[in-house]
């Protein structure tokens, strides 16, 4: 299977390389990031309001000043339903002040 020459692209190809079956459903999580907790904790109250089976995990940042949000989905990590998670993430994130920062799979 190939993919299109972008970072997603070419993250699914390093995934698929190192035996990562593709075809079927994975916890996919994704990385938003935001500069004060309570924009966190606003995205996250707003995605357990709306979503409420998915997990969504608030912490501190290695980066000093930083809040991460992970949201894990469960899906078929497919290219184009990965682009389009992210941009439905980014959106939300906006709302709050925050960007996505990407995603990767729990193996």
């Amino acid at each position: 299977m190939t993919f299109p020459n972008d970072e997603t692209g070419q993250v699914l190809t390093e995934m698929q390389n190192a035996g990562i079956d593709l075809s079927i459903i994975h916890s996919v999580v994704f990385f938003q990031l935001f500069e004060k907790e309570e924009q966190a904790r606003a995205m996250e109250s707003y995605l357990k309001q709306k979503v409420p089976d998915m997990q969504v995990k608030v912490h501190p940042d290695q980066t000093p000043n930083v809040w991460d949000v992970d949201c894990t989905v469960n899906m078929l990590p497919d290219y184009d339903a990965i682009t389009a998670q992210e941009a439905q993430f980014e959106q939300i994130a906006a709302k709050f002040d925050g960007y996505n920062d990407g995603w990767g799979i729990e193996v």
